[in-house]
């Protein structure tokens, strides 16, 4: 049994299945859970109606204008966020019901409510789970092997209380109709800086308040320091060092008052301060599963908890919250279970992808575990202006940095900050993960002119003769 059908927990059930258990998924909302229906899913299609936007941005430059309006005036891209949003959930749904569909084709039962995990293992090695159904019935059920990948919901801040309407949560961003007058968004992590990218793009005000020197604090610093330039490029204000004591709806405004007395005030707020896991509440101390300060289970390398058959995966682990670590986990956790063979998570080969414009992904080591001594690598970085399909293309801002062992050559990580980086980084991904070193790299060919020409570049400048 599987209590949430997000990506750790459906593709865990496909597994399970595949390997000939009978299987389970208890889910409360739809299945994908919130990565497909508040997350992921919606937010990377509402990047996508941006990116069209940002691309237009070098449109003078290839030769092309808009013509005139019905006044006279120039014509003008602009975004209906009405249609946008409609799109968003439309599209959120259908990946659900793909999902579903796939789920029951496959003989997987699917229970809609809430799970509880009982305290205590029965006779034949069964746990129960409770399940408070959406139709307010109760249903009992059993199993040998459970595993819970409940996620996690937006942290909401006691002094900033959303309300659906100006103050909002990254799950309710999709409620909007127009596109905000100006969109204040507190936290300039991951979530906050993709936001923030997005609704600047569509036309929006933005205000973006950091608590740290700068935006992306936790990644690459030459690419936080180029997406922060592009930001206040595209006369985005960027309030570093900045500390939000709370918002309040005054009116049809937001007052966002910072610690050192100012206050901000905009149409619409986004508190974009992290997550909280879905684990209180739901049995599973009560059933031995050890869980840390911040809520969230503890689990070994290959998905076990501290309780006997009982495994959980995804954002509830706290492990790395993508969602292509909470497939992996869950499909690990099946594989372990169930007795197949199986390698224990390995995150030095995870991919990720931070979707603001220009992206940036990320794989392997870090510029920061060179620099620190922790790794013995060498770094090489070339800037992409130079490359000729960049040219072609317009684009004027990213690079790409590659990282290698000094004494083998291997390649150990990379950096790519550039127009869907998230598809560019997919080289660099398996040679790190299949160890290849910087020559078997660059003696690939790669198409010319192309944007992965500059990845055999690097490469080639890393070789030591």
């Amino acid at each position: 049994m599987i209590i949430g059908g997000g990506p750790g927990g459906y593709e865990a059930a496909l597994v399970a299945r595949q390997l000939g258990a009978e299987v389970q998924v208890v889910e409360r909302q739809g299945m994908g859970g919130s990565a497909v229906l508040t997350d992921v899913v919606p937010s990377k299609t509402l990047i996508a109606t941006a990116e069209w936007m940002t691309l237009t941005e070098q449109a003078g430059e290839l030769g092309i204008g808009a013509e005139g309006g019905p006044d006279g005036e120039a014509g003008a891209l602009r975004a209906d966020l009405d249609v946008v949003d409609r799109r968003v959930v439309r599209l959120a749904q259908k990946q659900s019901k793909d999902i579903r569909t796939r789920m029951e084709r496959e003989g997987i039962e699917i229970v809609a409510g809430t799970g509880r995990v009982g305290a205590d293992i029965g006779p034949s090695g069964t746990r129960q789970v409770h399940v408070s159904q959406a139709d307010g019935g109760e249903r009992a059920l059993e199993a040998e092997i459970l595993l819970v990948a409940t996620g996690a919901t937006p942290r909401v801040l006691p002094s900033a209380q959303p309300d659906g309407e100006r103050i909002l949560t990254w799950a309710q961003m999709y409620n909007l109709t127009d596109i905000p007058e100006h969109l204040i968004v507190v936290g300039s992590g991951v979530t906050g800086a993709e936001f923030a990218s997005a609704y600047n793009a569509l036309g929006a005000e933005v205000t973006l308040i950091s608590s740290r020197d700068h935006v992306l604090p936790g990644e690459d610093k030459h690419a936080a320091e180029l997406i922060e330039g592009v930001f206040l490029r595209r006369r985005m204000h960027v309030l570093a060092r900045s500390r939000a004591a709370g918002a309040r709806r005054v009116g049809d405004e937001v007052h966002v008052e910072l610690t050192d007395g100012r206050v901000v005030v905009g149409s619409h707020c986004l508190m974009a301060v992290g997550g909280v896991p879905s684990t209180a509440g739901i049995g599973l101390e009560e059933a031995g599963v050890r869980l840390s300060a911040s809520g969230h289970i503890e689990v070994d390398r290959v998905s076990r908890t501290r309780a006997p058959r009982m495994y959980a995966a995804g954002d509830c682990t706290g492990v790395l919250p993508l969602a292509s670590v909470a497939a992996m986990q869950g499909r690990i956790a099946m594989w372990h279970a169930l007795g197949d063979a199986v390698a224990p998570l390995d995150l030095t080969s995870v991919a990720a992808n931070i979707f603001t414009a220009p992206e940036i992904a990320t794989i392997g080591v870090t510029q920061r575990d060179i620099e620190s001594g922790a790794v013995d690598g060498a770094i090489t970085r070339l800037p992409l202006q130079r490359n000729p399909r960049a040219k072609m293309l317009g684009i004027k801002e990213g690079f790409i940095k590659l990282f290698s062992d000094r004494s083998t050559g291997t390649v150990i990580g990379g950096v790519v900050v550039a127009p869907r980086a998230g598809e560019l980084i997919y080289p660099i991904t398996i040679a790190v993960s299949q160890r290849l070193t910087v020559d078997q790299l660059a003696n690939v060919f790669t198409i010319y002119p192309s944007l992965t020409g500059s990845i055999a570049e690097a490469a080639r400048t890393l070789h030591r003769a």
